[in-house]
């Protein structure tokens, strides 16, 4: 097959090929090429939720390293995808990146902290989820402060959703893992275990919670674009999308 018959996925191959033979910086540097564009894809859905904090082009840099990194230890020969392998990658070095800005007020973390004890304490002793009255009178605070506390808390908490959610994938994808572990079954029923997780936990989120997190994590809008799509205002979309989350993280505590 010459060059002009090649199609873009036989060239791609072809430089994996001859890098994995090679080694040498400028095939690894053509690939990283190819990719760059997954770096900004990831780091501009980052920036979009966390408006408050960091540069986009120190974030780029970051996604940059570890997609190098990616692109130095992977093994195409084991008929993995490079694309969720690197994303996994990126995401985790964004995110280790952003908590290292400690960008969130100590006075939030303590509110945060304290929002979840109470939720977890008021569903111990009634068995069912607390409404947000009953979380307030708890906390002493009027409901407008446990809204104004809900929207705060947003880029908090989806941060630390996400990293969980990041490391989790990281130990338990089939795609991760070296040759000698791949066709392990115990991989592949954690990694059926944590979606199936996910499902019941978002399963018993209300609808407004369940549209806001399908929209957010599988289609990939922006609050404002939310918040477009049900005429509420972008401060309400935060507020119910950190509701779902508190939810989410109660129900999968044990896991």
């Amino acid at each position: 097959m010459n060059s002009a018959e090649m199609t873009e996925e036989d060239k791609i191959q072809q430089q994996w090929r001859y890098y994995k033979a090679n080694r040498s910086i400028e095939a690894r540097n053509e690939i990283v090429l190819q990719y760059t564009g997954l770096v900004r894809k990831i780091v501009l859905r980052f920036k979009g939720s966390y408006s408050n904090f960091g540069q986009l082009d120190d974030m780029v840099n970051q996604g940059i390293i570890a997609l190098i990194d990616a692109v130095e230890k992977f093994d195409p020969d084991m008929g993995n995808k490079f694309e969720t392998f690197a994303s996994l990658k990126i995401k985790g070095s964004i995110i280790d990146f952003m908590r290292k800005q400690d960008w969130v007020p100590r006075n939030q973390r303590n509110l945060s902290k304290e929002l979840d004890e109470v939720y977890s304490e008021l569903y111990a002793e009634r068995g069912k989820e607390p409404t947000k009255l009953e979380i307030a009178e708890r906390m002493d605070i009027s409901l407008p402060h446990l809204d104004k506390i809900l929207q705060q808390r947003h880029n908090s908490i989806i941060l630390s959703y996400e990293e969980a959610i990041n490391e989790k994938m990281m130990i338990a994808s089939p795609l991760i893992v070296n040759e000698n572990d791949r066709e392990s079954p115990e991989t592949g029923i954690l990694y059926e275990e944590l979606k199936d997780k996910l499902m019941e936990a978002i399963d018993q989120l209300n609808e407004k919670e369940r549209l806001v997190v399908s929209l957010y994590y599988y289609e990939s809008l922006k609050l404002k674009e939310i918040a477009e799509v049900l005429s509420i205002t972008e401060s309400r979309v935060s507020q119910i999308h950190s509701a779902a989350i508190i939810k989410m993280k109660n129900r999968m505590s044990n896991y």
